[in-house]
C-alpha cells in the first residue's frame, strides 16, 4: 500500500500546531508507560499500522514487556495491568468510541477513583492526540514498519 499523500508537507501548519498539542503532554500528569499503552490501545481500535508500529517499539523501548503488550488487545481479560491503568484502558475505549453513546456517567464513575481531575483531563487529552494522529495516518496511509524509537519522545 502506497502513502496517498503527506499532511506534513501538505498542511504543515497544522500538522505543526498538532505536535504541539502532543508536545503538551510530556510533562503531563500521567506517566509515559501509562500514556504508550493509551497510545497504542486507540491506534488498535482505529486500525493505524503507523501509530501501532510507533507505539508499540515506543513501549518495549521504554521497558513494557512483550506480553503486557500482545495483552493489549485482551486488556479486560488478561491478569498483566494494574487497575489505573485497566481504568484508562475503559477511558480510552470510551473516548475513542464515541459512536456508542459518548462517554457514559457509568464509565465515569468507574474511571474517575484512579485519577485526579487534572489526571483525567490530561489523561483526555492524550486520548484526544492520538486519535487525530490515528485519523491523519490511516487517511495518508501513513507507511509502517520504518519508524525507529528515539529515545525521550512524547
Amino acid at each position: 500500500m502506497s502513502t496517498r499523500f503527506h499532511p506534513e508537507k501538505l498542511s504543515a501548519d497544522s500538522y505543526r500546531a498538532m505536535y504541539n498539542f502532543e508536545l503538551s503532554f510530556v510533562d503531563c500528569a500521567i506517566e509515559l508507560p501509562l500514556r504508550e499503552l493509551v497510545k497504542l490501545r486507540a491506534s488498535q481500535m482505529n486500525q493505524c499500522a503507523f501509530c501501532i508500529d510507533m507505539h508499540w517499539k515506543d513501549a518495549r523501548a521504554g521497558g513494557e514487556s512483550e506480553q503486557r503488550l500482545y495483552g493489549l488487545s485482551a486488556w479486560e481479560e488478561s491478569p498483566y495491568y494494574t487497575d489505573r491503568e485497566r481504568a484508562a484502558l475503559r477511558w480510552t475505549e470510551a473516548v475513542t468510541h464515541l459512536h456508542n453513546g459518548g462517554v457514559s456517567d457509568e464509565v465515569y464513575n468507574e474511571v474517575s477513583p484512579h485519577f485526579s481531575e487534572k489526571e483525567l483531563s490530561d489523561l483526555t487529552g492524550v486520548i484526544v492526540a492520538i486519535n487525530a494522529w490515528n485519523r491523519f495516518a490511516v487517511a495518508s496511509r501513513a507507511h509502517a514498519g520504518d519508524y525507529q524509537p528515539q529515545g525521550a519522545h512524547a
